[in-house]
């Protein structure tokens, strides 16, 4: 999480959308500090907030579900950055045995999400918690221009492009070609109530949303659960004041 009392921004970094190259210019060039952890959420930052950095200008970014995956895969099997071999702090004990199964078994992506996506829930993350709420928020898919729009709400002057940082390494850009025919009907069903909230179109090819009744009142019933249990008492003065509603 970035914060900046000079321009009065907080980015809300969310794990996969580029948060990495996005607060390293922060940092650099716009007068951005480090606070709480990287990944922490809105309510964690609402829990310390004084008033006024409770109306700062908020933004965080967002990503198509189906490059997650494709992405998160490709991590786990080239060892990103050393990241899971190392045990780095940050890195969780469900990525560190996804990444010694890999190794172990050689699984390709299919046989990877046949067995991480097997469960019925589909997927979500904690842009559930308060990203509709926050003052824009970038698409990972065209990063590099709403970064530019962000700075340019805040009245800020872009001094260079935005460059690319973390990479995913060992995968085509087409994030589509990983899924083969047998593997759309659980993708529908697992990724089709995010894409459908977040404005996401499906890959040609693969119908049209909405996404299956099943997956979409599953999706509306767990989310409505984890953002009641995310929601801290700091969150009442914020709806008071007319952020949050």
């Amino acid at each position: 999480m970035i914060i900046s009392h000079r321009y009065k921004y907080l980015f809300v970094e969310l794990p996969h959308t580029g948060s990495t190259a996005i607060s390293a210019e922060l940092r650099e060039l716009y007068d951005g500090s480090k606070i709480l952890r990287k990944h922490a959420r809105y309510s964690d930052f609402l829990r310390i907030a004084s008033p006024e950095e409770r109306e700062y200008f908020v933004f965080s970014a967002v990503r198509n579900p189906l490059d997650v995956a494709v992405s998160l895969y490709y991590r786990y099997k080239t060892d990103h950055h050393g990241r899971y071999s190392a045990e780095r702090p940050t890195v969780t004990k469900s990525d560190i045995a996804w990444f010694r199964w890999i190794q172990r078994t050689e699984a390709d992506f299919p046989t990877y999400f046949r067995r991480a996506y097997r469960r019925p829930i589909p997927y979500d993350n904690f842009s559930r918690e308060a990203h509709r709420r926050f003052d824009f928020v970038m698409r990972f898919e065209n990063l590099s221009d709403d970064f530019a729009n962000v700075l340019g709400m805040l009245g800020i002057e872009p001094k260079r492009p935005l460059p690319v940082a973390n990479r995913t390494t060992q995968r085509t850009t087409d994030y589509a070609t990983y899924y083969p025919p047998e593997l759309i009907p659980r993708a529908r069903w697992v990724f089709g109530p995010f894409m459908e909230a977040w404005g996401y179109e499906l890959p040609p090819g693969w119908g049209r949303l909405p996404a299956p009744i099943t997956a979409r009142v599953a999706f509306r019933v767990i989310g409505a659960v984890r953002r009641r249990l995310a929601t801290p008492l700091a969150w009442q003065s914020a709806r008071n004041r007319g952020r949050i509603e």
